[in-house]
């Protein structure tokens, strides 16, 4: 039997266009449920969209739209966006799906028939962009803490949820599991700002509005946000509803990826649920930071993003996503910079991994009719650079077992260097020159081809459309990921294609006017 590997995303608000520190945190998961599936395990690699709640209702309302119309949008434009970023999720959740809904009001009903549900009066504090109540020692200036902006007074019937109550149980459950909660900076302050002060009992009901899971037994009630959009991790896998139940296989989940913002709804309010429900607790819960613009976090409501569909349109998808993995260090915040990310590709993208897929198969063509020869002997100037690649893989491993992803991305191109290297010092073009250099040219190109192979195939969880292209300019056939530690994947005699380079350069002046005209 198969392992296992089951990684989430949040489930994105349906109230608008998402920007590119959204498609960071998907790129990130389908990089790690790529990587698994390379490694040959059996993946569920979930997203999905949150679709309920006063901020929606009020959107819809201003649209003139049907507000089930309204969130089917949403979500189709969420789809079609990680279909344009080649974001290969397992299954795509809705709340508003008939399963989903189901599971919640299941949920709801078990939570409150054990006792840890109760109705009482809300008054307080709550932000509508965040969906969040808040308590006056909560508030900065007056603010929500998050997102900066104004919060209303409000006054409700409501059902409570006593996640005081396992307050103690989850501070147990965090300081006996170190990898529960990455990085560990986020885990400081979960506990000491959250926990440790004390827990307050979670409104988990509203009557404000109706947009919104129904409460079975209280019709007057809908399910508030975080009950609703949490549950959709294990109601993806049939937990209390009547489909497939994939919960056996699947859960606990490995990692939740989830932006610094919404640590403490994933690492307090969630894993009570599943404490109260008698569930295992899921492995990981990793809290990224966040991608700034002028040292700024970006945000959809104050009008502060990076469109990622416009940048489709001036750049390879593949190169947004190699520097979305590659320079931002994953759980630290960081930039996005039109003129660094440009600097970038040429550096990177064109100048190494570019220039050397170009290089090595323009000089098979030239010099063996377009044929990849055969390996001969084996000199020390060839070892460094096959004892290189045959250790690529393990160094990938175990940088992506670490969530290391950027120093993953950087071993890759570290070999990539070498075999770069390796031309210059091997001087193939000098060799062509005389026939009886011949064997020797061979063995160079093969190496050369067979290194191409090893990085192309690493590649692919980082930048698939990439390694499709690699592979069908080399027309290599063997895949296996074991292949891997071999350094015997290539055949010879295999034809191989002239295509376009991979990525030419960018003119730097010209491109950053282009974007400001964007």
């Amino acid at each position: 039997m198969k392992n296992t590997y089951y990684v989430t995303t949040p489930i994105y608000y349906a109230s608008g266009n998402l920007h590119i520190g959204h498609t960071y945190t998907t790129v990130i998961s389908d990089c790690l449920a790529r990587f698994k599936r390379l490694q040959g395990f059996e993946t569920m690699f979930l997203t999905g969209t949150d679709e309920h709640g006063l901020k929606i209702q009020q959107n819809a309302e201003k649209a003139n739209e049907d507000l089930k119309i309204y969130v089917d949008k949403i979500a189709y434009k969420i789809k079609e966006l990680w279909n344009l970023f080649n974001i290969k999720y397992d299954k795509f959740i809705r709340t508003t799906d008939p399963y989903h809904i189901e599971t919640v009001q299941n949920i709801f009903e078990t939570l409150y028939k054990n006792g840890d549900i109760y109705k009482s009066h809300y008054e307080g504090h709550y932000c509508v962009p965040c969906e969040s109540y808040l308590t006056e020692t909560q508030l900065i200036d007056g603010k929500c803490p998050d997102c900066k902006r104004e919060v209303i007074l409000q006054k409700e019937e409501a059902y409570f949820f006593k996640i005081s109550k396992y307050a103690d149980k989850l501070l147990k459950h965090i300081e006996e599991n170190d990898e529960f909660i990455k990085p560990e900076s986020r885990k400081n302050e979960m506990i000491n700002n959250f926990i440790k002060p004390g827990l307050q009992d979670l409104c988990v009901s509203r009557t404000s509005f109706k947009w919104g899971i129904p409460v079975k037994f209280d019709s007057e009630h809908v399910v508030y946000v975080w009950i609703d959009a949490l549950s959709n991790y294990i109601s993806a896998l049939g937990y209390k509803n009547n489909q497939t139940n994939l919960m056996d296989k699947f859960w606990p989940a490995d990692l939740h990826i989830v932006g610094k913002e919404i640590v403490r709804f994933h690492v307090i309010y969630w894993p009570i649920m599943l404490l109260a429900l008698n569930l295992p607790l899921p492995k990981q819960i990793f809290g990224h930071g966040w991608l700034l613009i002028d040292g700024s976090k970006m945000s959809k409501s104050q009008g502060k993003v990076i469109d990622p569909i416009i940048l489709t349109k001036h750049f390879p998808v593949d190169a947004i996503r190699y520097f979305l993995l590659r320079e931002v260090t994953f759980g630290n915040d960081g930039v996005f910079n039109n003129e660094l990310f440009i600097l970038k590709i040429n550096a990177d993208l064109s100048n190494l991994l570019g220039n050397l897929v170009s290089r090595t198969i323009s000089m098979v063509q030239k010099y063996f009719d377009g044929i990849i020869p055969e390996q001969n002997e084996i000199l020390d100037i060839d070892l460094k650079l096959i004892e290189s690649v045959k250790s690529l893989k393990q160094k990938v491993e175990k940088n992506m077992d670490d969530l290391k992803i950027s120093l993953a991305l950087s071993e890759i191109f570290d070999v990539i260097s070498i075999s770069n290297k390796y031309i210059d010092e091997t001087k193939p073009w000098i060799l062509g020159k005389d026939e009886n250099n011949k064997h020797r040219l061979g063995t160079v190109l093969f190496n050369l081809c067979e290194s191409i192979r090893v990085i192309s195939i690493l590649l692919s969880p980082f930048m698939p459309d990439t390694s499709i292209e690699i592979k069908n300019k080399l027309n290599y056939e063997i895949e296996d990921f074991n292949s891997l530690n071999l350094f015997k994947g290539t055949k010879s005699g295999t034809l191989v294609n002239k295509r376009e380079n991979l990525f030419p350069r960018i003119d730097l002046k010209k491109k950053l006017e282009e974007l400001e005209q964007a």
